[in-house]
């Protein structure tokens, strides 16, 4: 009998331990040195629409929202860049920064004059990232985004993760904006953003 109760105390003893384990992994996923959430996405060194080399350093110092696209986009990405616009300029006029972020999904094709004329249309305010196609790549994999071609010829389309990123000022994760999202929704999530 005494012999039962200490093997059942043992094992208590091993399930608490292999608990307290998996709750600290789990707590632990994504924590920088500090214990602070890690900046998402991997480090990266790309080259913006003016040909200067940028790097995660730019989703630091005021929330981002982040849209992967690319220029010869017939309907998402000229859509969501307008939207996104419009919301950097509501933002702006009531005191709030916001930086928005284009990340090229072709970079064979968009190159940084050519995003440099996308993006100003939209505002002058944006920033667009491209670079040779491994590091895009890279990029594309460690935020998880989707991108593929279709088609042939000059005139391919891309299919790609549709989603807007958004970062706090500290470039950790904290939201998404959905494609076709009602703007209240997606305004009320820019707006929570801006006061992190």
């Amino acid at each position: 009998m005494r012999g039962m109760t200490i093997f059942r105390i043992g094992l208590w003893a091993v399930i608490a331990l292999c608990a307290g384990a998996a709750i600290s992994l789990y707590l632990g996923q994504g924590l920088g040195p500090d214990g602070e959430q890690a900046a998402y996405g991997t480090p990266f060194k790309l080259t913006d629409q003016n040909g200067a080399e940028i790097t995660e350093a730019a989703f630091l110092g005021k929330p981002s929202a982040v849209f992967f696209g690319y220029t010869h986009c017939p309907d998402v990405c000229p859509t969501t860049m307008a939207e996104l616009g419009g919301f950097q300029s509501q933002l702006a006029a009531e005191g709030k920064a916001l930086n928005v972020v284009f990340v090229t999904v072709d970079p064979e094709r968009d190159t940084a004059p050519l995003l440099k004329d996308y993006v100003s249309a939209v505002s002058p305010d944006v920033t667009a990232i491209t670079g040779d196609p491994a590091g895009i790549a890279a990029m594309l994999k460690g935020w998880g985004v989707y991108a593929k071609r279709i088609g042939e010829g000059p005139d391919y389309l891309m299919d790609h993760t549709a989603t807007t990123f958004l970062l706090d000022s500290k470039g950790r994760f904290s939201g998404t904006i959905a494609y076709g999202e009602d703007p209240k929704t997606a305004k009320e999530k820019l707006d929570r953003l801006a006061t992190l």
